[in-house]
């Protein structure tokens, strides 16, 4: 990989932001920025899509939940997003909760069952809206192949734009 030197001057100023729910902030001065934005929703989507083109369940906080942020983008592709039932949203929150307190064995355990019983309902990968949840299924041992994080999508979206920049692209 060639990566981009940070002091690279062929590289133009690039906004990535790693939190799902300030993106719902974001979204109301988008407009604004005076720099490119790669968002972190249309990233994840982005690799849902290419990696289950017909839908993925989406697990984040209730507050990016409630945001409808990842729902509407969905929405606008023609995209098939499944929400977990509320049983399953307050166990998903009581996972963030366990590693927010450090307890990644225990989150991890509790996410894999989360993802089996959703994967029961409907076999398609976890799309994981929040910067918590990867550390609690980096302790599942699930296969990675059943979820999309949106930290790593947004990671390589941010190294493709800044790439793109490098040679001169949009």
């Amino acid at each position: 990989i060639d990566l981009v030197p940070l002091d690279d001057p062929t590289v133009g100023d690039l906004l990535a932001v790693p939190c799902n729910t300030a993106h719902y902030y974001i979204d109301q001065f988008i407009d604004e920025l005076p720099v490119p934005l790669v968002h972190i929703v249309e990233a994840t989507l982005d690799e849902a899509e290419r990696r289950s083109p017909n839908g993925a369940w989406l697990t984040g906080t209730i507050g990016t939940m409630r945001t409808g942020l990842y729902q509407r983008a969905a929405e606008r592709r023609g995209y098939a997003l499944h929400e977990p039932a509320v049983a399953h949203q307050e166990r998903i929150m009581g996972v963030i909760g366990q590693v927010k307190a450090g307890k990644l064995d225990e989150a991890g355990a509790e996410f894999r069952r989360v993802v089996e019983e959703l994967r029961e309902i409907g076999e398609r990968p976890i799309v994981m809206a929040c910067t918590e949840i990867p550390l609690a299924f980096n302790r599942s041992g699930l296969d990675r192949s059943v979820a999309v994080s949106s930290l790593e999508a947004l990671a390589k979206a941010t190294y493709e734009k800044a790439q793109s920049m490098r040679l001169g692209g949009s």
